[in-house]
């Protein structure tokens, strides 16, 4: 047994130093996945608590700003952080010159999105909005963004050590003033007063980590590369814009047609399939380096690791998907209370959606490991839109279910898509490991329902119908208990 004293330098030094490119790999994508999965847990916890104590509209009515906020991040950066990393990574000696002229067009961006959320977006919602909750709901946008953009310096210089570090002590600070907010006054107000306020903490201590690229701030911008930069940026903003209208523009559209506690009920049954969503990333961290490595090179096994890997995500994905689906009512109670039942209804269908996302992150990363990425950009952009449309369509006839059907919709039809253009680039296939996942799935389903009728504790009947689907997938694909272990290491 190797002595811990001894390996600890050697595992300081592979988790903050770059040793070597795979090396280098793994220490990111291990800090990335800390950063993503304590920051989100950590959220979490004032989620729930801050729904329980708002109540239905007070949440509602915070959760309809913070969803608009994270929409205006996006258009605001309109992927020229994404560029600064490609050049400054491609050229470092350039990289004063990049920071300077990419924070310029995000000041702009940033300050004209900032005089829309605050100025104009009230005008589009008949939830009433008090002056203090527009600005701290305004602030957090510019801290958070600012913040973000600055992180990307770190994954430049492929230092996420330091953006994991920024990330975990602001979502930390975040909830910490969340409690402590709600705990001296139960108002949206106050929630958002300390979200502001952990944004802001977090972009000091990023302007701290980047105190040298900011005694340049300003003499180092160079208009030359302002078209470039734009010209370079748009294509790559719209997988974002994508992903973060299918998270947020639901939450905004019912806030155009319904009341605040409408909003509450499904921002609370959002949240929970929002925080799952970071699984796959997890897993993906590990098999992506292999896959790009061997695309176009070794497309036999590529094709191996691919199928593997998509096997097994989509055996995690089932009996998250329907097990939620079938267990719904008990969840919501059980996080939030009997207050928000109306909010089982869209969970139970975005709990479908788990089926597609999950599998869709190892299709994605395979059609960037080929670099075919520009072949998904109109169907990222036709996402956008027939998600809008379905929500303008379904919200008024269907309520707080139109959304989270437009959802499911929306995913299911552009995801199939996806899937079919990247067994274009490489012809893989799942379909033997199906009919296991199917059984185990089905077998899973019918211990939940029996636990159900029993009035079984939530725990006791995940339990169950854990064992019952695990034992069900030993017996009948022994080959995908073997997957899903090798991509527990990876992860």
């Amino acid at each position: 047994m190797k002595n811990p004293i001894k390996a600890a330098p050697k595992i300081k030094k592979f988790l903050l130093n770059n040793e070597s490119t795979a090396q280098t790999i793994v220490k990111n994508t291990f800090w990335l996945s800390l950063s993503e999965s304590v920051g989100r847990a950590l959220r979490i916890a004032i989620i729930i608590y801050a729904a329980r104590v708002l109540g239905a509209a007070g949440w509602g009515t915070f959760s309809y700003m913070a969803s608009l906020a994270a929409v205006f991040t996006i258009f605001a950066d309109i992927g020229i952080s994404t560029v600064l990393v490609r050049e400054v990574t491609k050229s470092p000696e350039a990289e004063a010159k990049y920071f300077s002229t990419t924070f310029i067009i995000k000041l702009a961006l940033t300050l004209a999105s900032f005089l829309f959320l605050v100025f104009v977006t009230p005008l589009f919602t008949g939830i009433p909005l008090s002056k203090p909750l527009l600005v701290s709901i305004g602030l957090l946008f510019v801290f958070d963004s600012f913040r973000r953009f600055g992180t990307s310096m770190f994954r430049a210089r492929e230092k996420m050590e330091k953006e994991a570090l920024i990330n975990i002590f602001t979502q930390l600070i975040i909830v910490v003033g969340g409690f402590v907010a709600l705990f001296m006054r139960e108002t949206p107000e106050s929630l958002a007063a300390a979200y502001a306020f952990g944004a802001g903490v977090g972009l000091i201590t990023a302007g701290y980590f980047l105190r040298d690229n900011l005694k340049q701030l300003f003499s180092g911008f160079d208009k030359t590369l302002v078209r470039s930069i734009i010209k370079a940026a748009w294509p790559l903003s719209l997988a974002a814009i994508f992903g973060m209208l299918l998270v947020n523009i639901d939450t905004v559209m019912i806030g155009w047609f319904r009341e605040a506690e409408y909003v509450g009920y499904y921002s609370a049954a959002q949240k929970p399939i929002a925080l799952l969503y970071i699984l796959p990333t997890l897993i993906v961290g590990g098999v992506f380096p292999p896959l790009a490595r061997l695309a176009r090179k070794n497309d036999l096994e590529f094709k191996r690791i691919f199928e593997r890997a998509l096997g097994g995500i989509t055996a995690v994905a089932f009996p998250i998907s329907i097990g939620i689906m079938l267990t719904s009512s008990e969840i919501v109670s059980f996080l939030y209370g009997d207050a928000y039942a109306a909010a089982a209804g869209p969970l139970r269908i975005l709990a479908l959606t788990v089926l597609t996302a999950f599998p869709i992150s190892i299709i994605v990363h395979g059609v960037f490991a080929y670099n075919e990425q520009k072949k998904l950009v109109p169907l990222w952009a036709s996402g956008a839109g027939l998600n809008i449309a379905l929500n303008l369509w379904l919200i008024p006839r269907l309520g707080i279910s139109g959304p989270a059907w437009a959802s499911l919709v929306t995913q299911f039809i552009i995801n199939g898509l996806i899937w079919r253009k990247m067994k274009r680039v490489n012809n893989f296939s799942i379909s033997n490991k199906l009919p296991a996942i199917l059984l185990a799935t089905f077998m899973m389903s019918i211990t939940a329902i029996i636990g159900k009728l029993l009035d079984v504790h939530l725990f006791i009947i995940i339990a169950f119908a854990a064992a019952a689907y695990f034992a069900s997938l030993t017996f009948s694909g022994g080959s995908i208990i073997h997957e899903l272990r090798g991509i527990a290491k990876r992860a």
